[in-house]
């Protein structure tokens, strides 16, 4: 019995080994991204296998993914590096100390759009796009309602 059970743990894992590989190779070949940006997407976000790449205004490869039906935006230097994760969220998910701190500094400003960012220089925060005339303002804060300046 014990050996059976090692026999079908292996042929399971060299099949699911495969399976994987055929999904990279897909991955690649089937990407406008040079394959390193590829293969880091895939090290990073093992579980994601249809991202959608492009490059955006500042040469980054910008990955467009869904995870748990919600959609997400990765970015990566040309040499594969990450840079930073990012997903709209809803005002009501920012963290209440942020809320509060948007009610009482910024309440004359129109929030236009919300993002819960993990970046690989400044780490988890959250951006906040406010309506203006001319480029709207971005303000980053952190978890604890600190302004990222």
């Amino acid at each position: 019995m014990k050996y059976l059970i090692t026999a079908l743990s292996l042929v399971f894992a060299v099949t699911t080994s495969s399976c994987q590989e055929s999904v990279n190779k897909k991955m690649i070949a089937n990407s406008d991204a040079p394959k390193v940006v590829v293969l880091a997407f895939q090290k990073k976000y093992p579980k994601e296998s249809d991202p959608d790449f492009q490059t955006d205004s500042h040469g980054y490869w910008e990955a467009h993914f869904k995870k748990k039906g919600e959609k997400y935006r990765a970015d990566f230097h040309a040499d594969g590096r990450w840079i930073e994760t990012e997903n709209s969220i809803k005002v009501s998910e920012l963290p209440q100390v942020i809320q509060d701190k948007i009610n009482t500094t910024y309440a004359f400003y129109e929030i236009s759009e919300v993002e819960h960012v993990m970046s690989a220089s400044k780490g988890e925060f959250y951006d906040v796009e406010f309506k203006q005339k001319g480029k709207n303002k971005d303000i980053e804060f952190r978890k604890d309602g600190t302004v990222i300046e």
